[in-house]
């Protein structure tokens, strides 16, 4: 092996995947070990039961600011142009205030991040329109502002809109999320909860927006398409990286490498509950939040993201967050973020810096959130690096 491979890569997601391709045409030559039976990590993509294109591990929507890694990406993919929608589905808590988007179940819903419409649905056409016009006269030259701001203006009314945003699309969302007490809520994260000035009602506000055409996995088996790159599925590379002589990208849990000798590291995992529906659509939008009852925090209607076209059925996913605990086929979603974790954290950075062959990479191996666009920009920076 030490003598066909020049780089041996764990893991074949964004960051292994955007690697192996990088450092392929530079003239590396590029061993891909991947745990799992396919490509592209938790963007994985595939046709469901119904011949529904779902995603496996989570909804996955692209948006990027980053020109080099967008036109990177679309040497590998066409591009379905959407715009990601977001709302907040909850109960009516006020009889009296007659929404503008409501369910037929006495429900109501409106968009997230909360905005001028959202402030309509939340009090009323004409409450909402008078609302909406303090905050555009207090805040004239913002597109934007946080929770934070809106507690420490003097006017009541426009205070108490931050308080209306906390309750019914952070706090309860958040515990549900994380695990966590309103007392265990950051409250620096708290304050930085944005509500926009204006009707926009996009989830992301990025240049680039899309959903790669015919799917994630196409895009990957593009990307990994090169005669210098082998990959090889159902394989751990820890064993391989023993007597590998080469640049190690390892892309894997970083406790794990070392044998969880300082600890585990903690992480959210999720469970999804995929249904199967026998209608053209199901929701409003593509994802849909619930922020302030049920135990799953959101549903995702797949094909609302892709733009399939299927008509009479749909699948939807549920989905319920709890702690990660390590058992057999649990996976680690979100890094848990605090001075303790960092400091655990640390340890292992150390460990890998005794290795200097060795290059941790992503969200498992760094300890950290990455959005898709963002591991690909890293993964392009290491390869220049190599």
């Amino acid at each position: 092996m030490n003598n066909n491979f020049d780089v041996l890569i764990a893991g074949a997601g964004f960051a292994g995947g955007v690697c192996a391709r990088s450092l392929a045409e530079k003239g590396r030559r590029v061993l891909v070990a991947e745990r799992r039976s396919h490509i592209g990590g938790n963007a994985y993509d595939c046709t469901d039961s119904a011949g529904v294109l779902i995603h496996q591990y989570g909804p996955h929507i692209f948006h990027t600011n980053n020109k080099q890694v967008f036109e990177f990406l679309s040497r590998f993919t066409q591009w379905r142009r959407y715009q990601h929608k977001v709302i907040a589905n909850l109960p009516r808590d006020n009889p009296e205030v007659v929404p503008a988007h409501k369910t037929t179940d006495g429900r109501f819903f409106f968009p997230v991040p909360f905005n001028l419409d959202s402030l309509k649905n939340a009090f009323g056409a004409k409450e909402g329109e008078r609302l909406g016009k303090k905050l555009l006269d207090a805040y004239p030259a913002q597109s934007q502002v946080t929770i934070l701001e809106l507690r420490q203006n003097p006017d009541p009314e426009i205070a108490a809109i931050a308080d209306y945003v906390y309750e019914h699309v952070f706090v309860h969302y958040t515990m549900k999320q994380w695990g966590q007490t309103p007392e265990e809520i950051d409250p620096n994260t708290t304050a930085r909860v944005p509500v926009r000035l204006s009707d926009d009602g996009r989830y992301f506000q990025d240049a680039y927006q899309g959903m790669p055409l015919h799917g994630y996995t196409a895009l990957f088996e593009a990307m990994l398409d090169h005669p210098n790159i082998e990959v090889r599925l159902n394989t751990d590379a820890r064993p391989l990286m023993k007597d590998f002589a080469g640049d190690v990208i390892y892309t894997g849990p970083v406790d794990e490498l070392f044998d969880f000798k300082f600890g585990p590291l903690p992480y959210r995992t999720l469970d999804f509950q995929f249904e199967t529906k026998q209608a053209d659509q199901f929701q409003a939008a593509g994802t849909v939040n619930y922020t302030v009852d049920e135990e799953f925090t959101r549903i995702t209607e797949f094909k609302i993201l892709t733009g399939q076209k299927r008509p009479g059925v749909t699948t939807i996913m549920k989905e319920y967050s709890r702690a990660y605990t390590g058992a057999e086929n649990e996976i680690p979603y979100y890094a848990i973020i605090n001075p303790e974790n960092n400091a655990l954290y640390s340890k292992y950075q150390e460990e890998a810096a005794k290795m200097p062959q060795l290059h941790l990479l992503g969200r498992l191996a760094e300890y950290k959130y990455y959005n898709m666009d963002a591991i690909a920009a890293r993964s392009l920076e290491l390869a220049a690096q190599l």
